[in-house]
Order: C-alpha cells, then structure tokens, then sequence
C-alpha cells in the first residue's frame, strides 16, 4: 500500500490504492499514519448475491407452503358447511328452536360441532397460510371450499349437480388457477413493527372505521327488521368482520413466525391486541353466519358469503398490506379476471341449481329437434299437396257439375220445346 498525499488549502487528501485494486478517498491530517485492511470485495459480493437467493427461495417455498394450506383450509372449510347444516336440520326436525330465531340448540347436536371442529381445522390451516403466503392469494382460494360444498350436498343433502354446476366448478378453479399465477410472491410485512406502523396508517384506520360503523348499524338496526327475510344482512355482518378478522390473523401469523425465530413476542401489546381482535371477530362471523345458514339455502350462503368476504378481504389487503402497490399491470389484471372468472363459476353453480340439465339431456334435445326438422318439413309438403289436390279436385267437381246442369238444362229445354210444340 503507498499512500501519496496531494495537497489541498485546508485539509489534505491521502489517495490510497489498496492491493485489490479498490480506490479510497480519505480526509487525513498530515504526517498520520494510515491503517489498510485489504478485503475481497469480489467474495463479499459473492456471499451478499448468495444471501439474496437463499432469501428468494426462501420466499418461494413460503409461498407454496402458504399455497397448500390454502387449499387443505378450504376442504376443511367446505365440509364444515354440510355437517353444521346437517346438524341444524336434525334440530328442526326435533321441534328445537331454531339458531334463526335466536335458540342456541345446537350446541347439543354432536354434528354441529363436528363441523365446527373442521372449521376450526381449516381455519387453523387458513391462519398458517396467511403467515406464509400474501392474503390476494390466500382468500380468493376460499372458492374451492364453495366446490367442496357443492359437491358434498349433492351427495349428504339430496341436492344436485347438474351441468351448469359442473360447468361452475370447472370455472372457479381455472379462476383460482390465474390468481394463483398472477398473485404477489412476496410479504410486504415482515414484522409486528412494521405491522404497527400499518395499522395507524389514516387510510387503513378510514377503512376499519367504515367496516365498525356499518357492522354495527347491520347488527342492531337492519337486522331485527330485515334479517329473517333478506339473505344479504347476516352475509354482510360476516363479511365486513371477516375484513378485520383476516387482519389479525396476518399480524399473529407474523407474531408466530417471530416466536419461533426466537424473538420475544409475549412482552409486545399488539399481539395480545390482535388475539383479542380475532376472538371478537370470528366469535361474531360464527354467530351471524349460523343463523344464515338456518334460515336460508346452503347454495345462495356459501357463494354469495364467498363474494362479500373476498371482496372485503381484497380491498382490506390492498389498504393495509398494500399487496397490489409492487404487481404489475398483468398481474393486477390476471388477478382481476380470475376473481371475477371465480365469480361466474359460483353464478352457474348456485343459480341453476334446481334445473335438470346434463349432457344426456343434451344429446336428447339435440335429437328431438333434428327428427321435428324433417318432421315439419313433411308437414309442410303434406299441407301443402293437401292445399293444392283439394283445389284442383273442386275444380273438376264443380266443371263437372257445370257439365250436369248444362245438360239437364238442355234436357229441360228440350222437353220444354217438345211441349210447346
């Protein structure tokens, strides 16, 4: 190392090359002594370059494990669904009073809380999966528990999948395919720190005092009105809760990963907040989707419950989580087209439910209708020659019966003649 010292009017400069060829400007005083550790810039690099791979794959293995979950979570979820509204209707058929009109019966029914133990599975699964995987992936993957769902009552409520349900589920999971592609890979929270700091975000604190006004306003005022009659209040109370409940599972999820990291989490107020949050909030979904799912069918709860809470869910991620501020165009679009994708396959699922429709149907009406072409062609013909030999027929019957009174005419005439004569 030889330093050469360049003079300045205040303060003088060493230039100092160092023996790996790495150039360093340094303000000394004249006549110091300098001190050079000589290091490997490149193997650092290399370390640095290797560090941000292991984070990548890191990632991308959280986000498959996120992913599975995701999906174990929505089979629990939609076998929930059949054995809480088996359990339900065995309460009615005992003359119980019913969860709708405010009756808690079914807290002795073992198939209601074998269906609540599933649920509980699968949102155990689903609140490991928002640990892992951002929440624009995780909830719109709730629509496989819609097809669970489907398929199960067909099976264990006598309700049946025709065509257009089979159709509907083909779509909800090509939609659940492109969110799935399209979808952030990455967390955009990776600590209660950061958390924090998103939670007293002005927009997220407009946004969750907008959802406590209007549950609020749906649980003491349209409810007692409206909710034994409009499907749409008790699915609304669910649905905008489900928005908070969904934010704190993503904080304890966070809370968890740094417990096992070994950080101290028990002394932090915001996770006790978060668990309280939670309690709160699914002890309220529970409640209100309860009575949802007595009063009203299981094929119009399960999806228009799947569209409100998604859709809650998607606008409290892009505010809170900002999950959508890093996606680009195409992948805003795709996750986009893929919701509303899962949307239409609810649609055809639920909506023709009652009709009796299948590919056998199909081939019949498809055959009916090419043996009445034909069929009404020949009508035509057949009318038509029948038209046409009745027209020329009664020309010839009345030539001929011209021809006979011509001829009895002239018989009368002749006979007329002879007697004049």
């Amino acid at each position: 190392m030889d330093p050469s010292h360049t003079s300045h009017d205040l303060v003088p400069v060493c230039n100092v090359a160092c023996g790996n060829g790495v150039w360093a400007v340094l303000n000394c005083t004249v006549g110091q002594r300098l001190r050079c550790a000589v290091v490997n810039v490149t193997e650092r690099h290399a370390n640095d370059t290797s560090g941000l791979a292991m984070g990548e794959d890191r990632g991308k293995y959280d986000f498959y494990i996120g992913l599975g979950l995701a999906i174990s979570s929505s089979i629990f979820i939609g076998g929930s669904f059949i054995l809480k509204k088996k359990g339900l209707l065995r309460l009615a058929r005992k003359g119980s009073m019913r969860a709708g009109q405010g009756g808690h019966a079914y807290l002795k029914e073992w198939l209601w809380w074998a269906g609540l133990l599933s649920m509980g599975a699968g949102e155990a699964a689903n609140f490991a999966a928002y640990a892992f995987a951002p929440a624009t992936l995780v909830t719109p993957l709730g629509a496989l528990s819609v097809l669970v769902s489907a398929v199960l009552s067909s099976y264990f409520l006598s309700e049946r999948l025709n065509l257009h349900g089979k159709l509907g589920c083909l779509l909800s999971i090509l939609g659940s395919t492109n969110m799935v592609i399209h979808a952030p890979q990455e967390e955009e929270i990776s600590s209660l720190e950061h958390m924090a700091r998103k939670l007293v975000d002005p927009g997220f604190f407009v946004f969750a005092t907008l959802v406590i006004i209007v549950a609020i306003i749906f649980i003491f005022v349209v409810g007692p009105r409206h909710g034994q009659t409009n499907i749409l209040v008790y699915i609304t109370i669910c649905s905008v809760i489900g928005a908070l409940s969904v934010s704190c599972v993503k904080g304890l999820g966070i809370a968890i990963k740094e417990a096992i990291a070994g950080k101290n989490v028990v002394g932090k107020p915001l996770a006790w907040l978060l668990l309280l949050g939670l309690v709160a909030c699914v002890s309220t979904q529970i409640n209100y989707l309860n009575k949802a799912l007595d009063i009203f069918n299981t094929s119009l709860v399960t999806p228009i419950y799947y569209v409100f809470f998604t859709t809650s869910v998607l606008t409290c991620s892009a505010i809170l989580f900002k999950e959508w501020e890093h996606m680009g165009t195409g992948d805003v679009i795709g996750t986009l087209t893929g919701f509303l994708t899962i949307i239409v396959g609810i649609f055809l699922l639920h909506a023709f439910k009652d009709m009796s429709v299948s590919l056998a149907s199909l081939a019949v009406s498809m055959r009916k209708e090419e043996r009445a072409a034909p069929a009404a062609n020949g009508m035509v013909s057949h009318s038509t020659y029948e038209l046409l030999h009745n027209e020329s027929t009664e020309d010839v019957e009345d030539r001929e019966m011209g021809l006979a009174f011509e001829s009895v005419s002239r018989r009368n005439g002749a006979m007329t003649s002879s007697l004049d004569h």
